[in-house]
């Protein structure tokens, strides 16, 4: 069974960083792709960044040049640094393999 647990999620005010892990088990996690997305308070849920099992990264233009996503296959991790947030970042953050879903952890940018 697939599982998929985020963490690093919290409060943090605009200009600041946080970093998101997504630890996944029951999977040979470096033969797939892997993705983050987000979704905000009364929106569809959204493409933030995917990684490919190579390694090669996929931005949305909103993020671009403010986060990075990356991976350790050998602890079966994948990370999202986040920069220069700002509120509009706010959402819950959810990492996917293979079409299965996290449970998602709260990124709250505010003053």
């Amino acid at each position: 069974q697939v599982q998929l647990v985020e963490s690093g999620g919290g409060l943090v005010q605009p200009g600041g960083s946080l970093r998101l892990s997504c630890a996944a088990s029951g999977i040979i996690f470096s033969l797939n792709a892997m993705g983050w997305y987000r979704q905000a308070p009364g929106k569809e849920r959204e493409l933030v960044a995917t990684i490919s099992s190579g390694g090669r990264s996929i931005y949305a233009d909103s993020v671009k040049g403010r986060f990075t996503i990356s991976r350790d296959n050998a602890k079966k991790t994948v990370y999202l640094q986040m920069n220069s947030l700002k509120p509009e970042d706010t959402a819950v953050y959810y990492c996917n393999i293979v079409g299965i879903w996290g449970k998602g952890t709260l990124v709250t940018v505010s003053s």
